[in-house]
């Protein structure tokens, strides 16, 4: 008898251990199946834009590089506030793991009506300043992202690059853009430069404010102010200036095709990548409130060569060579 348990015990266990060498891999590989679950992101865009098709596709090949079992579903938000309601039900109704917002509209929308989903937005310019962050460096929150903001400090050590003399830097802007003025003065000071910024809040004001700038300044900054640059204030400013000679650092490559001297200007699949990358930082667990809002980390310049001829300023060879966009 004794012969006996001892066969079964045997074999009992013979059965355990190949039940355990068959079941432990099982067990291991759900649990790693569970910690790597499919997880959602909403892509929200206002249009169909080459760029924001860029922006889109840099974060997409990011996340889904990083994290394959990702799913996106996207929604091209409707122009009109019914329709986009009911397309913010639906993004609600698929319980996304985060948003991705690209655009300020799509991330308005989103900062609206989404509390607690994380948000990533993209390609957003002046995200402290529309009031979707309340600092680049510590968001707070559910929201941060990827900024189009090429930092102060960039743009003027560019400047001086071409106009080595530069001491005194004009500026025009409006009531929309002047909580960026205390903080580019200091950066001006801060490389030996003197910012001269004139308020313009009214198109009739444009032709005295831009007549001292050119009688005091050795050059001319611009950011992107739409209550501002129309079409036609913006010719008359870069006929004005060069006119007078003066050097005009365009806000994009499109101000430097219709008559700025150079501008800086960033590109959107890259700007999406950087999305992509806190988007994945966010999926596997920080909080996006803690993660710093980034700036363009692919600067392209853009100058205009027949402006540069006119006012006789000699573009560096070295920016030459990695022009972008030459415009003649």
């Amino acid at each position: 008898m004794d012969e006996l348990l001892g066969v079964v015990n045997l074999g009992c266990n013979i059965i355990l251990r190949r039940l355990s060498a068959v079941v432990c891999p099982l067990l291991a590989c759900a649990l790693l199946t569970d910690g790597l679950r499919a997880q959602t992101v909403a892509v929200l865009t206002s249009d169909s834009l080459i760029s924001t098709s860029r922006t889109v596709s840099g974060a997409r090949g990011m996340i889904r590089n990083k994290l394959p079992n990702t799913g996106f579903r996207h929604f091209l938000l409707s122009p009109d506030k019914p329709s986009y309601d009911r397309q913010v039900d639906s993004v609600r109704d698929i319980r996304p793991d985060l948003i991705l917002a690209v655009g300020s509209r799509a991330t308005e929308i989103a900062k609206a009506h989404f509390r607690e989903t994380p948000i990533v937005f993209s390609s957003v310019l002046y995200p402290v300043l529309s009031g979707y962050v309340k600092s680049l460096a510590r968001p707070g929150g559910n929201i941060t992202g990827a900024s189009l903001n090429i930092p102060v400090d960039i743009q003027f050590r560019n400047f001086t690059r071409i106009i080595p003399g530069l001491k005194n830097v004009g500026l025009l802007y409006s009531g929309n853009t002047a909580a960026l003025i205390p903080p580019s003065r200091i950066v001006a000071k801060q490389l030996g430069l003197n910012l001269i910024a004139v308020e313009v809040n009214d198109q009739k004001m444009l032709p005295a404010a831009l007549d001292s700038l050119t009688t005091t300044c050795d050059g001319i900054w611009s950011v992107a102010d739409p209550n501002l640059f129309s079409p036609q204030s913006t010719r008359f400013i870069l006929l004005q200036a060069i006119r007078r000679g003066i050097p005009f650092m365009g806000f994009s490559r499109n101000v430097v095709e219709s008559g700025a001297l150079f501008a800086l200007d960033f590109d959107y699949k890259a700007v999406g990548r950087q999305a992509g990358k806190t988007a994945c930082r966010i999926l596997e667990g920080t909080d996006p409130g803690k993660i710093p809002v980034t700036s363009p980390d692919v600067i392209w310049f853009h100058y205009n060569e027949r402006t540069a001829e006119h006012i006789k300023v000699k573009i560096p060879d070295d920016l030459t060579a990695i022009a972008k966009e030459v415009y003649r």
